[in-house]
C-alpha cells in the first residue's frame, strides 16, 4: 500500500520509494533516509510531531512535515 512516511503507525515497517520535494534535509539522506530503504514508525512525540523513525539501525527524529513529503510503501506481514 503506497502512502506517505507520516502516516506510519508505530511499529509499521515500510519502504522508501520517493520525495515529494526536492529539500529532503540532507542529514536524513546521510542517515540513510533513501529510496529503497526499510524504515519503521518507533515513536510519535505526545503532540503528534515529531515522528521517531529506524532507519539503518539509526534512530531518527524528524518533523511530521517533513515525513509527509516521503512516499512509501508498507510492508505487510
Amino acid at each position: 500500500m503506497k502512502t506517505t512516511l507520516a502516516v506510519l503507525k508505530k511499529g509499521q515497517k515500510a519502504i522508501i520509494t520517493d520525495f515529494n520535494v526536492d529539500a529532503i534535509p540532507l542529514k536524513l539522506l546521510e542517515m540513510g533516509c533513501l529510496p529503497g530503504n526499510q524504515v519503521q514508525l518507533l515513536q510519535t512525540a505526545p503532540m503528534g510531531d515529531p515522528i521517531y523513525i529506524n532507519v539503518n539501525d539509526s534512530h531518527v527524529a524528524i518533523r511530521k512535515e517533513t515525513a509527509a513529503e516521503i512516499d512509501v510503501i508498507i510492508i505487510t506481514d
